[in-house]
């Protein structure tokens, strides 16, 4: 079966027979983040698995059957969305990275179980991590702290890949060509346990290797002699042998570092003797006791490669050189045959070894000249063999550590051909004789996690976890596993000796009150969508889980209680059905005692409609109100963002209004954001500021209403027809046409900026022109065709001229209310047309009683600490009352109540 990933759209396809014919699987999925199923884990052997993209761009971890990928034949593992390509399926485990809270967080699942959350120490917070190898019943990761950057932490899980620890700190990393970052660390072949790694210390770069998967690391003892014999006077720890342990990006040559795991304990390597790793005057290194002893080999550096099963080393110069010659080594590089293959020297680019029972061949291909064509040359290498091995031929070879015979808690015996036999080694050559189990000794067992390794050789407790903390699912009558701060490491087979002393301890759980209760949301997350199912999860540190009643207060007037904590475990989860910002209380109580702990919920909805009210006028450095209207109404869930003139940082409230002073003239913008959930909308308003104005209050003929849109764009070109038909300056003019039905608006006469200094006659000027367009308004003389056969005409609503603003209180209470008025009269026409558009205004007054009258007035206007307002306190005439409804209708009245209410309160 074959999978294929199809750019540009990254659309995954699978074919069944050998590419003839492919099936879309499903689109846009994360190139190289899609897995065939693993043998013995997964339940078929077709199921794919692989990190798609959903439409609104974010991430899944997805499963399905190659043939039936359906959407009704999807799973999906993990319930919430992924880090783009962190999805890696490997071995027994799978990985993936979850964003929270701006950190990332790392799950994985063991054996195809549920997810759970990777432990690294508390305070490891990383910025990178890599999966280095999980093929040994453990995890190794490379981690990149937060203060790193271009080193490594090395660390190893426990067997299930949930609890990590420290192995080695500020590894070295490799930029490869593709300017991808290389781990310095090699895992030598064939021997379990065994690691190689470059670590940065004191500036310096020093070569170290590790018998215990990490547990105690040393530096290489360099060899005793040169290729010439001469001596070499390297004294650790202040000379060692330093390797190079990158690999190499094209596949046909050898990299810096190989081993075979058909030959244990041969290991080729690119390295420098001295007091750190260094890449000058470099040469080629072999160890064939697993690296207790190393010899030279060569003074440059060479490409090698195992032939024959690892029975014979075969070496070519870099392709920086041009050669005709090979080497070949029978007797692990003590001796090498030089072998010529070519009759003109050869840029070798790579070597491509066919290994076979009867057919042993290898392929060189570079090219003579930097100018020519590739050449090919095979080499059938089978004649250099006198004959196949024979039992005589082998020996046997007992992997040590510097003398010590256990390594991984194993006496292990290998077998392999003596040095210099000229033998081709059989099919069926077994490698390891036997492996006899140690008595468990301290440096079998590696800390756990929580526990560090202090100098004198100890684990004891990092300073961050407490190892008196019992597992949550403990409960009383039951059994838990109490570390002693030691685990033994992963696939270490020593037995008896110091077992029992540093295995965890089999304890009863004790009985004690709740203790450490955390509630938070299952993805994390503090905001929720209204009317969506949210999960809560509940734990606890410590307590009686068995015998401790939960219960969960969801904020909205709804809880639930559990008898134990197990039945939790899946999560609670509950529906909102309103937006607002909940407080959700957690109470864990036991005979002993009990917790709470509180989360606060935002539940949101999105905004679809935000709408700036503000005066168009108003009086510098006279304190001016400013409210957003947004649609629907969330109450406490909406954030507003204020851009008042020209403040370049805005003012950020919680409430849909707020006070501002301008204190110089012009024009002035202001902006505001709402934000709720992930939506947020804007509104703009600009403001005319001003010494001193004259207002009048404008309405029209019904007809203009039929054909009112209710738009910005249709109110600004109503308001510039306004101007041109008022046969008055325009720049003394602002018109502003209020939102709603029925269409209403306000006349600004505002003085020249050059007369601002000379007040009283700019008063007076303002007094006459009002008089002018009063006169006009009334006698009906301004009107506009707003189409052919449409003429509309434009009303003063006032009943007498408003006084001009000025310094004195009464006129600056006078211009307050004025301000209000037009406030209030947003609001009404805005929502009496949201809600009764086309029922006719005179028509709903007559149907409102006086209770009814009082309740509705009451409201308009009021606040917390303002006297209710009631009808009464309007009194008026019955006859200037039907007037006005004929005239204009209750929004007239409206006007003239505040008015009033004015006259009365003054």
């Amino acid at each position: 079966s074959l999978l294929f990933c199809h750019p540009p759209s990254d659309d995954l396809y699978s074919s069944v027979d050998f590419g003839r014919k492919w099936q879309l699987i499903h689109e846009h999925v994360t190139p190289n983040r899609f897995y065939w199923s693993v043998a013995g884990l997964d339940k078929e052997p077709d199921l794919i698995h692989m990190e798609a993209h959903t439409p609104d761009g974010n991430v899944q971890y997805v499963t399905c059957r190659a043939q039936t990928c359906t959407e009704a034949n999807r799973n999906y593992p993990f319930p919430g969305y992924i880090d783009i390509s962190s999805l890696v399926v490997q071995d027994d485990y799978i990985f993936i990275q979850v964003p929270t809270s701006g950190r990332a967080t790392y799950y994985v699942s063991y054996k195809r179980d549920s997810f759970i959350q990777i432990k690294l120490p508390k305070y490891s917070l990383p910025k990178d991590l890599h999966i280095v190898s999980s093929d040994e019943k453990q995890v190794f990761a490379a981690v990149q702290e937060w203060n790193q950057n271009d080193t490594y932490n090395l660390y190893l899980s426990d067997t299930r890949g949930i609890f990590f620890t420290l192995a080695m700190e500020n590894v070295k990393t490799t930029r490869g060509i593709g300017g991808n970052q290389m781990l310095d660390l090699y895992e030598v072949a064939g021997i379990k346990g065994m690691l190689i790694a470059n670590k940065r210390q004191d500036n310096q770069v020093k070569t170290y290797i590790t018998y215990n998967k990490g547990r105690d690391w040393r530096l290489l003892q360099a060899p005793a002699t040169d290729l010439d014999g001469n001596d070499i006077h390297c004294i650790l720890p202040f000379c060692s042998l330093h390797l190079q342990l990158h690999g190499s990006e094209n596949p046909y040559v050898s990299g810096a570092i190989s081993s075979k795991s058909s030959v244990p304990g041969i290991i080729v390597a690119t390295g420098n003797i001295g007091p750190e790793l260094s890449y000058n005057n470099v040469g080629m290194f072999i160890t064939s006791d697993a690296g207790n002893s190393w010899r030279p080999i060569f003074e440059e550096e060479h490409n090698i490669w195992f032939l024959d099963k690892g029975g014979a080393l075969v070496a070519v110069k870099q392709p920086s050189v041009s050669t005709r010659h090979l080497w070949v080594s029978f007797d692990e590089g003590r001796q090498w045959t030089q072998h010529s293959f070519s009759s003109v020297p050869l840029f070798v680019d790579g070597v491509l070894v066919e290994a076979g029972a009867q057919n042993q061949i290898m392929t060189f291909f570079g090219h003579f000249s930097h100018r020519s064509e590739w050449q090919l040359i095979k080499i059938d290498y089978k004649s250099i063999f006198s004959r196949k091995c024979t039992e005589e031929d082998y020996q046997t070879w007992h992997l040590h550590n510097q003398g010590e015979p256990c390594v991984m808690g194993q006496k292990q015996i290998f077998m392999k051909r003596r040095p210099g036999n000229y033998c081709m080694l059989g099919k069926d050559y077994s490698r390891i004789l036997s492996a006899e189990s140690c008595i468990c000794r301290a440096h079998d067992f590696e800390c756990d996690y929580g526990y560090e390794r202090r100098s004198d050789g100890n684990c004891r407790a990092s300073f961050w976890f407490n190892p008196s903390t019992v597992s949550r699912s403990c409960s009383q009558g039951q059994n838990y596993f109490n570390s002693t701060g030691y685990r033994k490491v992963v696939l270490n087979n020593c037995t008896k000796g110091v077992k029992d002393m540093y295995s965890a301890r089999k304890q009863q759980c004790p009985n004690r009150p709740p203790k450490g209760l955390v509630l938070t949301s299952k993805d994390g997350k503090l905001t929720a969508s209204m009317g969506s199912n949210v999960t809560f999860l509940v734990r606890l540190d410590e307590g009686d889980s068995m015998r401790t009643n939960i219960q969960l207060e969801f904020g909205d007037g709804t809880a639930v209680s559990y008898s134990n904590l197990s039945w939790t475990e899946e999560g609670i989860k509950h529906i909102y059905k309103s937006a607002g910002l909940f407080r959700v209380t957690a109470l864990a109580e036991n005979t002993l005692g009990y917790d709470t702990t509180t989360l606060f919920l935002h539940v949101t909805c999105p905004v679809e409609h935000v709408q700036l009210l503000a005066p168009f006028v108003i009086i510098r450095n006279k304190e001016v109100n400013i409210s957003a209207v947004v649609l629907p109404s969330q109450s406490r869930t909406v954030t507003y963002f204020w851009w008042l003139g020209n403040n370049t940082e805005p003012v950020i409230t919680l409430d849909g209004s707020i006070s501002h002073t301008f204190t110089s003239e012009g024009v002035h913008t202001i902006t505001v954001q709402v934000s709720a959930g992930s939506s947020i909308l804007q509104d703009t308003r600009s403001l005319v500021v001003k010494e001193f104005f004259k207002s009048l209050l404008l309405s029209f003929s019904p007809n203009l209403d039929e054909f009112n849109p209710d738009i910005p764009e249709w109110r600004q070109d109503v308001g510039r027809v306004i101007k041109k038909v008022s046969d008055f300056p325009e720049e003394h003019l602002l018109v502003a046409v209020f939102p709603g039905v029925p269409t209403a608006a306000e006349l600004f006469l505002v003085p020249n900026k050059n007369q601002s200094d000379d007040r009283k006659k700019c008063e007076e000027e303002l007094e006459k022109a009002s008089s002018v367009i009063v006169t006009a308004l009334n006698q009906n003389l301004v009107e506009f065709e707003l189409k052919p056969g449409v003429r509309v005409i434009v009303y003063n609503t006032q009943l007498t001229l408003a006084p001009l603003v000025d310094s004195s209180p009464r006129h600056s209470s006078s211009a307050m209310l004025m301000l209000l008025s037009v406030v209030f009269l947003g609001l009404a026409v805005f929502l009496i047309y949201k809600f009764k558009r086309k029922i006719p205004w005179i028509n709903i007054y007559a149907e409102v009683n006086q209770e009814k009258e009082q309740e509705m007035i009451g409201s308009v206007g009021q606040s917390d600490s303002t006297p209710k307002i009631t009808l009464s306190e309007f009194t008026t005439s019955k006859e200037l009352m039907e007037k006005e409804l004929d005239r204009v209708g209750v929004l007239t009245l409206i006007i003239i109540h505040l008015h009033h209410f004015y006259s009365t309160f003054q």
